[in-house]
């Protein structure tokens, strides 16, 4: 395909520009990905010099970006991608493409027009992350479901690493920073997850004593996020928070993160992986569809405390139960 290079290369630099919109952050990861001189990239941002096919490959992986639309090619179908991640045995790549999402949703602090939505059937990673014994659950839980022939998986002999805890604890903190979140939760959300606590419980996968320690977390995140409730944003950052719950059943998680600068979404697959795209006018209908849930859905973020109160009740029975 002919195409003026220099259009290649402003589209190109452009699509990097999304990923990193701070230029001194952008230089600093393309001088740590490529091992090459700041003046060398620099050279290469202003057009002077091209980036080498090498290097192209290399941050379409690292950074996850489609060479189709690196160079400005529409393909036809429109695009997902996922990103498999090893969370049992994480690779090197693995957790440095972890510490480069974290990176991502700390640079959007910037951005104050930044709003998260999530639209979810089961707790968001944006809440579990803050609660060791529910992140393991979940973790145990999806191990149990892909490890196939194996009959040894417990609970306890879930082993999450030094290196991932850390990663877990800085996601939790950087997602803070999103200056807005907006969450529609399945009204069944909790009856689903005290359903599956049960049920390991009940074949001897997790223990009286896990399940206690499960249950405790449980109710510490009815508490935060009653406080969130009540006020409307994050505690640590009071960045707003809109907490919403749908009438209607949510078949999986979907989430998008929109700026003046980028806009992706997100589909949730296989508990732990996610599809990805950021073909405009696909993220534009998605945010529409995502957003018209709310017409399903009542908020219980400062609204009366009725509702509110109502709803957490409900919540702290169904782990009362367990």
């Amino acid at each position: 395909m002919n195409m003026d290079i220099n259009v290649w290369h402003d589209k190109f630099i452009k699509v990097l520009s999304e990923k990193y919109p701070k230029r001194s952050q952008l230089v600093q990861a393309l001088k740590d990905l490529l091992r090459i001189e700041r003046e060398a990239v620099y050279r290469r941002l202003r057009n002077e010099v091209v980036f080498s096919t090498r290097e192209i490959i290399e941050i379409s992986i690292a950074w996850n970006i489609s060479i189709d639309r690196m160079i400005g090619v529409n393909s036809g179908p429109i695009p997902f991608y996922m990103r498999p991640v090893d969370y049992t045995d994480p690779s090197e790549q693995d957790l440095n493409f972890l510490k480069y999402v974290i990176q991502s949703i700390n640079s959007l602090k910037d951005f104050t027009d930044t709003e998260f939505m999530d639209v979810c059937n089961k707790l968001p990673r944006q809440f579990l992350a803050g609660f060791g014994n529910l992140n393991k659950f979940y973790l145990f839980k999806w191990i149990y479901q892909q490890s196939i022939g194996k009959n040894d998986v417990t609970f306890s002999n879930v082993v999450i690493s030094e290196a991932q805890l850390r990663l877990t604890s800085d996601y939790y903190q950087a997602i803070k920073n999103v200056p807005q979140s907006n969450f529609i939760f399945d009204y069944m959300l909790f009856d689903y997850l005290t359903n599956d606590i049960r049920y390991f419980h009940a074949i001897g996968l997790v223990s009286d004593e896990e399940k206690d320690a499960i249950k405790n977390e449980l109710y510490k995140l009815l508490d935060y996020l009653s406080i969130v409730a009540k006020n409307g944003c994050y505690p640590e950052t009071q960045n707003k928070v809109n907490l919403y719950i749908s009438r209607l059943n949510i078949d999986t998680n979907y989430s998008y993160t929109y700026t003046n600068k980028t806009k992706i979404c997100f589909v949730h697959v296989f508990d732990k992986y996610e599809i990805h795209t950021f073909d405009p006018e696909t993220v534009d209908s998605f945010i529409s569809w995502m957003r018209l849930r709310k017409r399903a859905a009542f908020q219980i973020t400062e609204v009366d405390k009725i509702s509110s109160t109502e709803y957490f009740s409900k919540q702290r029975q169904l782990i009362e139960s367990l």
